[in-house]
């Protein structure tokens, strides 16, 4: 099992920043690749990041492309997403979620049906 704990979701305006937290426990944090995503009310769970194992490297879709980061340190068994120019939009609450990274090598992580492991989210509004 691994258990994920989101943190840093808040109020922001417009074009400002926040930049989440997920720490994971449970098991070994490095073989596992991670994935951010949300949920707006009344609509579906959408992708926001992903960063792949054992590359590391990143995905975005294009809404958040160039304005977000996912990085993770392995160290502090922690996943980050740095969200920059915030709009209206980007509010919903947001979710880290882990998978077994040998068994996705080349998957670029956009389907949330293939992550075993959820936190409980961390809500983000954007005010205009």
């Amino acid at each position: 099992q691994v258990q994920l704990v989101e943190s840093g979701g808040g109020l922001v305006q417009a074009g400002g920043s926040l930049r989440l937290s997920c720490v994971a426990s449970g098991r070994t944090f490095s073989n596992y690749a991670m994935g951010w995503f949300r949920q707006a009310p009344g609509k579906e769970r959408e992708f926001v990041a992903s960063i792949s194992w054992p590359a590391g490297s990143t995905y975005y879709p294009d809404s958040v492309k160039g304005r977000f980061t996912i990085s993770r340190d392995n160290a502090k068994n922690t996943v980050y997403l740095q969200m920059n120019s915030l709009k209206p939009e980007d509010t919903a609450v947001y979710y880290c979620a882990a998978r077994y990274g040998p068994k996705y090598i080349g998957d670029t992580g956009g389907d949330p049906k293939t992550y075993e492991y959820w936190g409980q989210g961390t809500q983000v509004t954007v005010s205009s």
